[in-house]
């Protein structure tokens, strides 16, 4: 569909708000009665032309006595995947002038619509608005807008007389953007964001459908394949991924079968996906839209799949889910595809921070990745740069982004502009990942950089000022086919132990200075009440004859013999009460020995640092050259060593201002003082 048709639809939706739900909703309300309307005036338009055919045909089995299971043959007869078998279409409704009669007639319309059209609208809650638009008097002129000849809303275009083309079609992916579109519009007007929902533009799906195709183009085999998306929206990528593969699979004399899957909690994306369907002929597909949330309540478990597409939320908080697993605390959490067995742990989790679900779905969609084909699974994934780096070694997301790139998953990471999405204008990329890498790229990671690959758009939508061409998208395509014969200002490839470190923990020695003043004494019996315990300390003081000693291992060695021949008892409680209320660090005191005679460690003397996996000589080599020449008496702990991951764009491809040269600055100096040579002059001459 042409932009200027497109935008032609948008001013008609809004026109439709302003003439008929003005003062009778408020507008972020309006989408309530909208969104379903377009659905239902979408199958109105399609069953149009067999309306009187499927009317006869449902008369016929009516005189024989024939009432039930009747719409897979009306569906036949009517050429869909659904039917209507009321005795009405919305032009019918158009010209009722009595509300009540209108308002009965309206709903045995919608009430004669097949079972799988009843669940969507069911997902609008569409009847519950009913009674308001009817007792409001707007329920005859919502319709009569509707079916506006000059607007087509179905699939199919619209013929003039002569069999050229009056109306183009509205295609199933317009139809979804549309959709996002009311959505958007409608919450701009009362600053609401639906934070995390950022719908992706058509754009970017277009690209990651490329991504996902085109590298293995040459092996589509006429087969079967499964796409499936675990946070699918309208179905945007559903129905791009599937007209791509098809084009493709076509071009090479190909005959390929599709079978798209989805998973959506939402009511009415959910809606318009599983109407996407419908209309597309494919009325066993709907069966495929799960309703629910793909976390906690996964539609299609132990499935797999050839293409996995997904832009999944991100920045929003995930708790919900715990809920329903039923009010469980994150650590508990057993889910086969986010707690695996790797690296000798039964129990490596993959989950990450609470308040942030994208890395749970992309381990949703790994777990569901097909092992036995020679094909594999090729899983295209939209993320925000948090992905990247976000979570300690150790953490859930480290460990994902550990399992993926030590199992050679991860082929490639696409970073994309700024400003690219309707409802944010965070830098996002795109995962590339797939189990079956072709031979070169075995062992590495290709990462582009198409942050300055963009075009302007005339007008912004929403937050979205940008896009990406067909001739971006083929140059950013390129880059990826070429792999490292492409153009290093905007492609790098690096071997998979480039993003991998040990975490791990510099300590230093505590050092504890013994204070043995008065007032230091006092607080220690103000602090315990223990007479027995400061009259021993009194005894040392008396015996060492000074305010302070710079050996705490020795000072409790002494006041355990005074102890002993006074026949006190020191245990470990009296011996923690001396080193709280005498103590206090001291460099220059000696260094405090733990049990086995080994320093103990000063916790806030702790230091951290990352030892990437390709440092020369490991963990060891690294210590002897960065650590210890400016802190002799450190150590490495090591039970602290941990492995982590993470990737960064700006790393590898942070390119720093090119500074001015200093003659060019002294000129431009010169030219500023010979354009305001007299100037001061004039100004203060008349000053006396």
């Amino acid at each position: 569909m042409n932009q200027s048709t497109y935008n032609s639809l948008k001013s008609f939706i809004w026109g439709i708000a302003n003439d008929c739900l003005v003062d009778v909703y408020d507008v972020g309300d309006y989408r309530k009665v909208i969104l379903p309307m377009l659905v239902i005036r979408r199958f109105d338009a399609v069953l149009e032309p067999t309306h009187d055919k499927v009317i006869k045909q449902k008369r016929e089995f009516e005189k024989n006595g024939i009432i039930v299971d009747v719409d897979p043959a009306l569906c036949r007869i009517a050429g869909q995947a659904f039917v209507n078998k009321s005795d009405f279409t919305l032009k019918d409704l158009k010209s009722r002038t009595n509300q009540q009669q209108l308002r009965k007639d309206f709903i045995d319309y919608l009430d004669g619509f097949s079972k799988n059209v009843q669940e969507i609208i069911n997902k609008f809650h569409f009847r519950d608005q009913i009674p308001r638009l009817s007792e409001q008097d707007r329920l005859g002129l919502l319709i009569e807008k509707f079916v506006d000849p000059s607007i087509n809303l179905s699939n199919k275009p619209v013929s003039n007389e002569d069999g050229t083309e009056k109306l183009e079609a509205l295609d199933n992916h317009t139809m979804g953007t549309l959709f996002e579109e009311v959505i958007r519009m409608f919450n701009e007007q009362t600053n609401v964001t639906d934070a995390g929902r950022h719908f992706t533009p058509r754009d970017i799906i277009e690209l990651m459908a490329d991504l996902a195709f085109i590298p293995i183009q040459d092996k589509i085999q006429s087969t079967t394949y499964r796409i499936y998306d675990g946070a699918c929206g309208t179905g945007g990528m559903l129905t791009v991924g599937e007209s791509c593969i098809r084009n493709l699979a076509a071009r090479r004399g190909k005959n390929v079968s599709i079978n798209l899957f989805g998973q959506e909690n939402f009511d009415e994306t959910y809606a318009i996906a599983c109407a996407d369907m419908l209309l597309k002929g494919e009325g066993t597909q709907v069966n495929n839209i799960f309703f629910g949330s793909t976390i906690s309540n996964d539609g299609f478990p132990k499935e797999e799949f050839d293409f996995m597409l997904s832009n999944p939320p991100f920045g929003t908080s995930w708790k919900a889910e715990l809920k329903a697993w039923g009010d469980i605390k994150k650590d508990d959490i057993t889910d086969s595809r986010f707690v695996i067995d790797y690296d000798r742990n039964p129990e490596y989790s993959l989950v990450p921070d609470i308040g942030d679900p994208q890395m749970l779905f992309l381990a949703n969609n790994i777990s569901k990745m097909k092992q036995k084909t020679k094909l594999g699974s090729r899983i295209i994934e939209v993320h925000n740069g948090s992905s990247l780096f976000t979570g300690n070694a150790g953490s859930g997301s480290s460990n994902l982004r550990r399992y993926i790139i030590e199992n050679d998953l991860l082929e490639a990471i696409v970073a994309l502009p700024e400003k690219m999405f309707y409802n944010t204008g965070i830098g996002t990329f795109l995962w590339i990942v797939t189990n079956k890498k072709e031979e070169r790229r075995r062992g590495t990671v290709q990462l582009i950089d198409a942050t300055t690959l963009k075009s302007p758009l005339r007008k912004n939508i929403g937050e979205k000022n940008c896009e990406i061409t067909p001739e971006i998208r083929k140059k950013i395509i390129d880059f990826f086919l070429a792999y490292t014969d492409a153009d290093s200002k905007y492609s790098k490839v690096f071997s998979n132990e480039e993003f991998g470190y040990y975490a791990i923990d510099i300590q230093r020695p505590l050092k504890l200075r013994v204070c043995l003043a008065t007032e230091d004494i006092a607080r220690l019996y103000k602090a315990t009440k223990d007479k027995e315990l400061v009259t021993l300390v009194q005894k040392f003081k008396k015996k060492c004859n000074a305010e302070y000693v710079m050996d705490f291992n020795s000072f409790i060695t002494h006041i355990t013999e005074i102890a002993n021949k006074s026949g006190i008892k020191m245990p470990a409680k009296r011996k923690k009460q001396l080193r709280d209320n005498l103590t206090v660090v001291d460099e220059n005191a000696k260094v405090v020995l733990a049990s086995k005679g080994l320093p103990e460690a000063d916790k806030n003397l702790k230091d951290s640092e990352r030892v990437p996996l390709l440092y020369e000589g490991g963990i060891d080599k690294f210590f002897e050259k960065e650590i210890k020449p400016y802190v002799p008496d450190a150590w490495v702990d090591k039970d602290s060593v941990s492995l982590g991951y993470e990737l960064s764009f700006t790393k590898y491809f942070y390119r720093p201002l090119e500074l001015r040269k200093s003659i060019e600055i002294v000129g431009d100096i010169k030219k500023i003082e010979a354009d305001t040579d007299g100037l001061l002059a004039s100004i203060i001459g008349g000053v006396n």
